[in-house]
């Protein structure tokens, strides 16, 4: 396998000329991540020069497998980064309207449903966060970390996921209102768990790579 770099002309959606047979159609509309276009690329008939091979011809021919698996490796770094992120917002709007919604005459952050709910939430965002920052340290280092990056993607996904959900509950009705932001969130954290492969790709490959590291 090879790996291409497929020039187009700036901001067309259909080439011609020497970028011809590559044609861009339009967005792909979504349920989150709107700041973020999404389309396909279609090609059909286009021709890509020797020299567009990443890496260069002699470096690069036929080393498209390892360029792409070592691309996973920071991309699921990546988006385990963005789940931190997506978890410790959700974890700070619910903190914050906790203590602010009252109920029964005291603020509902009192009510001991609700700080079993925060309790969930902050671990599994610290939790995440040490994950991941177990990921990147080990890909800065130029060790292999596929493994590390698998789980950190697996667990901090699903952590967005989940902080998303409990913080929607705890603001009721309202977290279901695009006036509050926790709307935008809870339509964002699905891209995070079938981005850059799966949950279940993600068990796969920390489960054969445990095996690897581990054998009798």
């Amino acid at each position: 396998m090879t790996c291409f770099i497929a020039e187009k002309e700036p901001g067309a959606s259909e080439n011609t000329g020497e970028y011809a047979g590559l044609t861009v159609p339009p967005k792909i509309k979504k349920m989150g991540y709107k700041g973020v276009e999404s389309t396909e690329l279609v090609f059909d008939g286009y021709r890509c020069p020797a020299e567009n091979i990443l890496g260069g011809e002699e470096a690069g021919l036929n080393k498209g497998f390892p360029q792409m698996m070592d691309a996973l490796e920071v991309g699921r770094a990546n988006v385990a980064a963005r789940g931190v992120g997506l978890a410790q917002r959700a974890l700070e709007l619910a903190t914050r309207y906790a203590q602010e919604r009252k109920a029964f005459g005291k603020p509902i952050a009192q009510h001991q449903a609700i700080q079993f709910k925060i309790a969930d939430m902050a671990t599994q965002v610290a939790a995440a966060r040490l994950m991941t920052l177990r990921a990147g340290r080990l890909k800065d280092a130029g060790v292999r970390s596929d493994m590390e990056a698998g789980m950190a993607k697996l667990f901090a996904s699903e952590a967005a996921r989940f902080c998303a959900e409990e913080c929607l509950r705890i603001h009721g009705g309202y977290g279901y209102s695009k006036e509050y932001e926790i709307e935008r969130i809870y339509r964002d954290a699905p891209l995070l768990l079938i981005g850059e492969g799966t949950s279940e790709i993600q068990k796969m490959v920390i489960g054969r790579k445990h095996l690897e590291r581990n054998p009798i």
